[in-house]
């Protein structure tokens, strides 16, 4: 079937490093542009970075210089590397293919102070 499942959540203090992952299944991965959004309840959701390569990627101004985007095609794989993490990044992280309008479940964030 076709799916995104997010992974790489969970609680850390700010400054600390999380790494999450996007797995695709089901579709020609390499052949998609793929984003990350977060999103806090009650709130808007916010796109954080997409990527169609490595070497065309585009960050939302809260993370640039401590997010990369990346993604591995033979693992069918969008990552999110998120240094010097801070209480306002605390969200919900989904992935999402902007083409197909496919999103994954999301993972949790919590940072705190």
């Amino acid at each position: 079937q076709v799916q995104l499942v997010e992974s790489g959540g969970g609680l850390v203090q700010a400054g600390d490093s999380l790494r999450l992952a996007c797995a695709a299944s089901g579709f020609t991965f390499s052949n998609y542009a793929m984003r990350w959004y977060r999103q806090v309840l009650g709130k808007e959701r916010e796109r954080v970075a997409s990527i169609y390569s490595d070497s065309d990627t585009r960050y939302a101004d809260s993370v640039k210089g401590r997010f990369t985007i990346s993604r591995d095609n033979a693992k069918n794989t969008v990552y999110l590397q998120m240094a010097n993490l801070k209480p306002e990044d605390t969200a919900v992280y989904y992935c999402n293919v902007p083409v197909r309008g496919l999103w994954g479940q999301g993972t949790q964030v919590t940072v705190s102070s």
